[in-house]
């Protein structure tokens, strides 16, 4: 199983951006999946988690501007980034319990993407 996140890239302050996480592999399910975010010189953080059914959260810090949602049919989850501000600048990564063909099921994690928010 390969986690692929997507979407990255140089963003202005107040701008936007769309991120991407793609499961691929011998899976049977995909069940909860998550976002985490590292800034430099600081822990991971918990950007938000989505269930399979579509449920979301998010802890306060993240409320109102971010945004997840996820394609079950093509095992993508997005992060929808508005109004993104310098102090967004980080590594985003993220996380999936996938249930694989034939095998366990276990939290997988895909490599990271820049963001970087600056004028």
């Amino acid at each position: 199983v390969q986690l692929q996140a997507s979407g990255g890239g140089v963003v202005q302050p107040g701008g936007s951006l769309r991120l991407s996480c793609a499961a691929s592999g011998s899976i049977s399910t995909v069940n909860n999946m998550g976002w985490y975010r590292q800034a430099p010189g600081k822990e991971r953080e918990l950007v938000g988690s989505i269930t399979s059914g579509g449920r979301t959260r998010y802890p306060d810090s993240m409320k109102g501007r971010f945004t997840i949602s996820r394609d079950n049919a093509k095992n993508i989850m997005y992060l929808q980034m508005n109004n993104l501000k310098p102090e967004d600048t980080a590594v985003y990564s993220c996380n999936a319990d996938v249930a694989v063909v034939d095998g366990p099921r276990r939290y997988y994690w895909g490599q990271g993407t820049q963001v970087t928010v600056s004028s």
